[in-house]
């Protein structure tokens, strides 16, 4: 890599990388440090194709798509605790409800399996059409159709408090099939 090179990769990491560090994080169901490895792994894996790839960013994400997709297809996947940690930045305004959405939204989600919570992340965070999912996936969108119609449900089964957020909170916060926003839960 020149040095024309290595100044471009180093200003789309600058100016890219928290994007997709919620991604990784939300793929690796909460776990922001296994979500930093993710993507740091995908980073390393794009620097050594930088000079031939062509959008960067898609690019990134199709290897944080993989990346995850390999974990979850382990015969013995590593599993580890997780464990409370305190927030990094200090919220403005009271933020409560914002902060009790989060932790109840991350805390289903880590209890989804690693399948349904990238399916998950890919239709409704990243907005991708069941046919792009399908593809990263490497499944039929039938496949994609039917584990989101049940992760959604195990969703609802797991975190039923949502329902009431849902309706005396903020809207969106509980998710219906077309409706989903982690937005609402980033990182």
């Amino acid at each position: 890599m020149d040095a024309h090179e290595q100044d471009s990769f180093r200003e789309f990491v600058a100016t890219r990388s928290s994007a997709l560090l919620k991604t990784a994080v939300l793929l690796s169901g909460g776990d922001r440090h296994a979500g930093e490895d993710l993507l740091q792994n995908a980073l390393v894996k794009a620097a050594g194709r930088w000079q031939r790839i062509d959008e960067p960013e898609a690019y990134v994400r199709r290897i944080l798509y993989r990346q995850q997709v390999s974990r979850w297809r382990l015969k013995w996947p590593r599993r580890e605790l997780a464990v409370a940690e305190p927030p990094e930045r200090a919220a403005s305004g009271d933020g409560t409800a914002a902060a009790e959405l989060r932790i109840v939204m991350r805390g289903a989600l880590a209890k989804l399996t690693a399948r349904q919570r990238t399916v998950l992340v890919l239709r409704y965070y990243e907005d991708l059409p069941e046919a792009e999912v399908a593809a990263v996936l490497g499944c039929s969108v039938g496949t994609v159709r039917s584990t989101t119609h049940r992760s959604l449900a195990r969703l609802r089964g797991l975190a039923p408090e949502l329902a009431q957020l849902d309706r005396s909170g903020p809207a969106g916060a509980f998710p219906h099939s077309r409706d989903f926003s982690p937005m609402e839960v980033s990182p």
